[in-house]
């Protein structure tokens, strides 16, 4: 994804919140320093999550609430202030110089690849619909994932093939809050009723195209009387 121009690459905060904390357990002694910096990931995600509840996904940035703006504001300045923060220790800091201790070149190296790592941890900054991180995607692949414990054995490269293809379809479909169920019928009848071919039109079994009936009506389980 980091050889495509038009792909945006975004790294996640759990993932950084996780470099300090493991830090903490291998050298109890940094407890106070990465209790700061957790506090401050937490601050992050506390302001971004209330921008997000006042954003608009149809709206550019500029065109968006008062509510949002002011957020947004402090968003900034807290990214800011931990940039300052994280750079002010790697320039007084020298890992070569023999009198440095082990604490002191733990910290720099954890803060290093904060920098490293900060143009894709930014990008949420000014896109408010990318999450500060990929736990959802984490979650959802974890079916397959256990799932692939049963398919051992199974050498058919096709079926490998549709099982990625059907997750993928169903993991779309349950973000969207439709229920997998009644879609997966609904889409199944339409194409006996095109004798067994899928429909011309899919615009009725694409989220984003259906009317809020639509949607509504899929959201629930089928009915089965």
């Amino acid at each position: 994804a980091r050889q495509l121009d038009f792909i945006i690459l975004a790294f996640c905060w759990t993932h950084v919140r996780r470099d300090f904390l493991d830090a903490e357990k291998k050298y109890p002694d940094l407890e106070k320093w990465v209790t700061s910096w957790v506090e401050k990931i937490g601050g992050l995600y506390h302001i971004n999550n209330l921008r997000r509840k006042e954003f608009d996904p149809k709206l550019p940035l500029q065109w968006q609430t008062s509510s949002f703006k002011e957020q947004h504001e402090k968003l900034v300045e807290k990214m800011a202030a931990i940039a300052n923060e994280r750079d002010a220790f790697i320039e007084a800091h020298n890992p070569d110089d023999p009198e440095s201790d082990l604490l002191s070149n733990v910290k720099y190296k954890i803060l290093t690849s904060l920098k490293t790592h900060w143009e894709g941890l930014s990008v949420f900054v000014d896109h408010p619909e990318v999450p500060m991180d990929n736990n959802n995607g984490e979650s959802s692949i974890r079916n397959p994932v256990t799932g692939r414990k049963n398919f051992y054995g199974s050498g058919s490269l096709w079926s490998s093939q549709l099982a990625a293809i059907m997750f993928s379809i169903f993991q779309t479909i349950a973000l969207c809050g439709l229920n997998c169920n009644h879609w997966l019928r609904s889409y199944l009848t339409a194409c006996a009723e095109n004798h067994g071919k899928a429909p011309d039109d899919l615009s009725p079994f694409l989220p984003w195209e259906m009317d809020e009936d639509r949607r509504y009506q899929l959201s629930k389980p089928p009915d089965t009387s």
